[in-house]
């Protein structure tokens, strides 16, 4: 499906400024802000970030506003020049970025307001997002609300029928419910539960960063502001002028990509590349008394993972003398699968206790349900957290400092 998604949607007259002027910081004015914002983000307890369609631009999905945005063309007579789909589309830097600052526990939320599907397809947790206009990779459930992430984009916008059925058991059989697309039309309200979760994670924050969004389109872009009434700081990165230049306590004009390499550089964080779609629904810091998310995920993009795994705990007294090699490395219990079925895509490990394991580290699913250990390494616990499809990010095993070592699957 094309990019140019709004060409879809009902017409829509308020368009607000479109093709102002970009301005750049100096090299030496945006590295003393980028310090600046680093020392923030240090001492900072709570940061949300929130992003728009500036930070999908590098990835060749056009922005609205820009020079070459979809509406300043428009005003033009012009169309804009398209050489990605929503399916070949890659998640860009940014997005990588927030991924690890995630993992890393520095940043606790976003909200976005692109429907493009990057963040999910990055491996960033649902549990920690809100898309406030939806996303072309999900169906939802006309009846009971759950929702499905698919592989491929969604043929419809504006909420219509996709042709699919709910498959969820329900107390009384199957659900039967109709499968909708998410993308929200112009006079649509808000996701409920993306809105409502959005708003508490401000309000808690003491730091909010928006990435590339010209803070227009309401309510998404009063939402920021919930950090200032809590006393927080309110920084804003953005080529053009934004509605809420005057109340930020930081404008920073760069480009978005340069902004988040380098703060990721100076808060010492790798940056994963990206190698494919990786999808996670429950974050490594994910709390038992959380509410969850009712979302599942295609099969293919989870591998052969179905059903709840658990890892079991591990007893030193109760390992055999002849698991350990030559080397004298330890080889891991195996993952066992539990009786109890979930969908597929809800995947979890409980967590381990430290005396009884020190590090379990990228262990990959088998056909039979079974997981072998690469390495056991220095005493660390392990967390509770999502098995990741597809591509491992294995830097998040060895920033221990911040991340303590978590499980990821490797289909």
């Amino acid at each position: 499906m094309s990019v140019n998604y709004a060409s879809g949607l009902s017409p829509y007259d308020n368009k607000g400024k479109c093709g102002l002027p970009e301005t750049f910081d100096s090299p030496e004015l945006l590295s003393s802000k980028l310090q600046e914002l680093a020392d923030l983000m240090r001492s900072s307890k709570h940061i949300v970030v929130h992003t728009g369609a500036g930070i999908s631009t590098s990835a060749g999905i056009p922005d609205f506003r820009g020079p070459k945005g979809v509406w300043t063309l428009e005003e033009k007579g012009e169309f804009p020049q398209l050489d990605v789909t929503f399916d070949s589309a890659e998640p860009t830097v940014t997005h990588m970025a927030l991924v690890a600052l995630e993992r890393a526990g520095i940043v606790k939320y976003v909200v976005s307001q692109n429907i493009d599907g990057l963040h999910l397809r990055s491996g960033f947790p649902r549990n920690r997002l809100s898309e406030l206009h939806g996303n072309m990779f999900v169906e939802e459930c006309n009846k009971c609300g759950f929702q499905y992430i698919k592989e491929n984009c969604v043929p419809t916008m504006a909420r219509n029928l996709t042709g699919g059925s709910c498959r969820q058991n329900k107390s009384r059989g199957l659900c039967r419910g109709k499968l909708i697309d998410t993308i929200l039309d112009w006079e649509d309200s808000l996701p409920e539960q993306d809105l409502s979760t959005a708003i508490e994670e401000c309000k808690k924050s003491d730091l909010s960063i928006c990435l590339g969004t010209s803070l227009q389109i309401l309510p998404s872009g009063n939402i920021p502001l919930q950090t200032k009434k809590n006393g927080g700081k309110l920084i804003i990165v953005n080529l053009q002028p934004t509605k809420h230049d005057k109340k930020c306590d930081m404008k920073i004009s760069a480009y978005v990509d340069d902004v988040m390499k380098q703060l990721c550089e100076a808060l010492e964080v790798k940056i994963p590349q990206y190698n494919g779609p990786s999808f996670c629904l429950t974050s490594v810091h994910t709390l038992k008394s959380e509410k969850s998310w009712q979302v599942v995920a295609d099969e293919g993009l989870l591998g052969k993972l179905q059903g709840d795994w658990k890892l079991k705990t591990i007893k030193k007294s109760a390992r055999p003398k002849d698991e350990s090699n030559e080397d004298g490395d330890v080889k891991a219990k195996k993952i066992k699968m539990e009786d109890s079925f979930t969908p597929a895509g809800t995947v979890k490990c409980e967590t381990v206790k430290e005396e009884d394991v020190s590090q379990v580290k990228c262990g990959s699913i088998e056909e039979s349900g079974h997981a072998s250990s690469k390495e056991v390494t220095s005493s660390i616990t392990v967390l509770e957290c999502p098995l990741v499809a597809r591509n491992c990010l294995d830097e998040a095993c060895s920033s221990v400092a911040l991340n303590p070592c978590t499980i990821h699957c490797q289909s």
